[in-house]
């Protein structure tokens, strides 16, 4: 969500150069890639505290420790707030402090599982060093709003005020959330909308099957993916299903009108986060900006602007799944590959769409109200029939293998990259979202204390 903010850039003139922005996003087919990210928690191993950004073993060590892996450090006001790589990788500094690997745009997921386990190995390294342990959850299971240190970031200051305005759980999910997403590409306006159709119709799909945050404040929130659940509370006019996605005449000129019609945080000058809180990108685009007189954005400050919707899929210059809780490496791993089997080959994409197709937005709207309480368990009724959201999982990952199978990627033992499924057919075959195993846990073998999760589920 939050890496450091463009500068520069061409100069703007009306709307037709925001479309032809997110035009120039297309790309033939031979040259699409893999982008992979995720959050996680940091936590101070001796009390399980969130740490602060500076202080012995601090957030700012923990950044100072990775450069020694080869990443360059970028500043903001002297301070260390993401670090880079030559590849485009990027490791970045949420609100709370929670770490976030944004990966290098890669072939195959083989090569995103390996960018995956190199990350979390050098974050294990430094953590031994420091007394620092890495949870991959998708919401923080013990500490509360209160208790959670912000980062020294001016657009995290900027966005927090905004939140404080708009629902009642923004700020949680700056500070306490997690998650894992892919960024994959389009070949033309066409491709891109039936992608971006499938992948909103399928979000609660996904968001069922990796549902991994129950807790809260250390209780049980009644919620398998509260995660899910914050967003709905977080902002209305940035987050949300883009319903008029399926409506026709969608492409990228009424994508630019939507993001059009969002308020703007704030705009990026000489290293400065400029506060224009509720203020328009069409007055920007006239010369009208309260915030700056008489100055016309750039490509920069679209590019900008459109980091700040959080919509249930994001259009940039690709498109990015945004479901998924955070969760143990493995499951990083299956999030790329369940979407790259469904939307990289077009058999797969054109059975995904019959799949969907027909569902109305109420039937949408119905499994995305229900998913984060209920997870696999929620049930439609799709062409007479009343089908759980597991049943429609196990159509989703069938499409998806095939899909991965026939791409025909293999690793250095011949395998293709339909093996990183399996650990999300073993959560479909068993009926349960992971959730539910770590509520029997906290019921069952924790005796009621969350302390135990950080004992066994930390990587």
């Amino acid at each position: 969500m939050s890496a450091p903010a463009a500068a520069g850039g061409t100069p703007l003139s009306d709307k037709s150069d925001l479309v032809a922005y997110l035009e120039a996003g297309c790309k033939p087919p031979e040259a699409w890639s893999i982008g992979t990210e995720h959050e996680k928690l940091v936590f101070r191993r001796d009390d399980l505290r969130r740490p602060t950004y500076d202080g012995p073993r601090g957030i700012e060590d923990v950044l100072h420790s990775l450069q020694r892996f080869g990443w360059d450090p970028a500043e903001e006001n002297g301070k260390i707030i993401a670090l880079r790589r030559a590849d485009g990788s990027t490791i970045t500094l949420e609100p709370g402090g929670q770490l976030e690997l944004s990966g290098a745009m890669l072939r195959t997921i083989h090569q995103t599982c390996a960018e995956i386990h190199k990350h979390l190995d050098q974050l294990r390294r430094v953590g031994d060093d420091l007394g620092v342990g890495l949870l991959g959850v998708g919401f923080d299971p013990k500490w509360g709003r209160d208790e959670v240190p912000m980062m020294p970031r001016e657009r995290h200051h900027l966005m927090r005020e905004r939140m404080k305005t708009q629902g009642t759980l923004g700020e949680d999910m700056m500070i306490r959330t997690c998650t894992v997403q892919v960024n994959l590409d389009y070949s033309s306006e066409a491709d891109m909308v039936r992608k971006l159709r499938v992948s909103l119709a399928l979000q609660p799909i996904s968001v069922a099957v990796f549902a991994n945050s129950p807790f809260a404040e250390g209780r049980p929130t009644g919620y398998l993916s509260y995660r899910a659940h914050v967003w709905t509370d977080t902002d209305p006019e940035r987050c949300g299903p883009l319903e008029f996605g399926f409506d026709d005449g969608m492409g990228f000129e009424r994508y630019t009108d939507y993001a059009l019609d969002v308020p703007l945080y704030f705009v990026y000058r000489e290293g400065r986060y400029i506060d224009a809180r509720g203020q328009s990108f069409r007055d920007f685009l006239a010369g009208k900006l309260p915030a700056l007189p008489g100055e016309r954005p750039t490509s920069s400050d679209w590019a900008n602007h459109l980091t700040t919707l959080f919509p249930d899929v994001r259009l940039k210059t690709y498109l990015e799944q945004r479901g998924a809780d955070g969760g143990p490496w493995q499951r990083l791993c299956a999030l790329p590959a369940l979407w790259v089997g469904l939307l990289y080959d077009s058999e797969s994409l054109d059975a995904a769409w019959q799949l969907v197709k027909d569902w109305t937005s109420e039937t949408r709207a119905s499994l995305r109200d229900q998913v984060p309480e209920r997870g696999l368990r929620a049930e439609v009724t799709l062409g007479g029939h009343r089908l759980s959201v597991n049943d429609i999982a196990r159509q989703v990952l069938a499409i998806s293998r095939g899909g991965l199978e026939r791409r025909q990627r293999t690793d250095s033992r011949s395998r293709s990259e339909a093996l990183y499924l399996d650990p999300l057919d073993e959560i479909v075959a068993r009926k349960r979202s992971p959730a539910e195993d770590m509520l029997e846990c906290f019921h069952g073998k924790w005796q009621g204390d969350i302390d135990r999760m950080y004992e066994q589920l930390a990587y």
